[in-house]
Formats: C-alpha cells, structure tokens, sequence
C-alpha cells in the first residue's frame, strides 16, 4: 500500500499503537470499560443499502466487532482493506459485524452518505456500513477516533478495544495482529489475551446539531 502524502507525515506515530493518541476533534468521554455491554444496541442506524439496522441486530453467536470508521481518514484508510478483510471472513464464523460512520459530512465533504454506499461497493463490505447521524452511539460507546474498535464476545461482554494492529503503513511489516488475534479467541471461546490497545488516527468529527 502506498501512503499519501498526510499519512506520510504522520508515520512517526503510527508504528507503535500503544504510543500516546493523535490530539483531535474525536476528544471526549472515556471508552467503554473491558466487560461491559454494547451502549445504544438497538438505535436504528441507515446503512449503504438503504435499510436501518442496529448493532442488537447484526449480534453474532460467537460475539460481535463494531468498528467506527470513515471515509476520509487516511488511518481509516490505511486499515481500510485489513477491515473489511477481517470483517468479511468472521462474519462467516459467528462474528456479527457492523462499520459505523459517526462523522459529520458537513466537516468533511467525504463521508458523506452518497460516498459511503460507493467506498462499501467498491471495498466489497459484506456487512453494514452505517450512519451514526447524531454521533451518539459513538459517544456512548467514548470512541474518540477513526478506525477504533470494540469487540464483545458470546455474552456481549466487551473483551477487546483498540487499533486493528501495529502497523497502520503496511500489511507486511505488522508484528501484533491485535484484532485478529483477539477475533480467534472469541470465536474459539477463549480469554483475549491483550484486551486494549491506544487507538491510532483522526479525531471523530462529531455531528454539531447534538
């Protein structure tokens, strides 16, 4: 993967995960505590299909990964194709699956609805990619960052939160597959064994109506 240049001339930080955040936009109330529920699982969301759906909805009976994310990010981009890759392949293995989009376009033309339905047609997303249209799910859940993820596990238990992994830059040269990782315990019925990394990227853009 070639970087853009703005990815570029972040690199320095994001080689290590567990390194100190990105100051931005996304700013706000503490993440979700390892063991707790999904917030807001049954507020209505529209993905790209059209069709309103909520994370109780796409609930797995292995567990389920919910993934905030964007269009314009480069970080978001920089996972963009390890995501749906992970995404695609546990959600044929009990893994309920949901993207959600809580930026507001009207900060960033880019991740706007229109842009969403194109970015998940051409990515091949075989799950929802949703509008969080208040940024309040996102704010229940404290993510303050595109891409940061929550995976909850059989009892809907959070078991694991943070970055996809440690290498946003190249697919190759990762060394902690932190998602994956914590993906196959889940799916296995195990205990994640790293349960929170230092989410990586571009502060959330909150919708300003809220």
């Amino acid at each position: 993967m070639r970087m853009t240049t703005k990815l570029a001339a972040l690199a320095p930080a994001l080689v290590l995960v567990a390194g100190a955040g990105i100051a931005g936009e996304g700013k706000g109330r503490a993440a979700l505590e390892i063991g707790a529920k999904a917030p807001m699982a049954d507020a209505k969301m529209k993905g790209v299909d059209g069709k309103e759906v909520s994370i109780k909805d796409v609930m797995g009976a292995k567990g389920t990964l919910v993934v905030f994310t964007c269009n314009a990010c480069p970080y978001a981009k920089g996972w963009e194709s390890r995501i749906v890759e992970l995404g695609n392949s546990y959600a044929g293995k009990g893994i309920g699956v949901i993207a959600i989009n809580a930026n507001d376009p009207k900060v960033v033309a880019d991740d706007g609805y229109d842009q969403m339905v194109a970015r998940a047609k051409e990515r091949g997303m075989k799950f929802p990619y949703v509008v969080d249209s208040t940024s309040q799910v996102a704010k229940a859940f404290g993510a303050a960052r595109t891409p940061e993820v929550f995976l909850f596990d059989a009892k809907g238990a959070l078991v694991y939160h943070g970055a996809v992994d440690d290498n946003v830059e190249s697919a190759e040269k990762v060394t902690k597959s932190y998602l994956k990782d914590a993906l196959d315990s889940v799916v296995a019925g195990k205990e994640v064994s790293v349960k929170e990394t230092k989410a990586v990227g571009c502060g959330i853009k909150w919708h300003q109506q809220v």
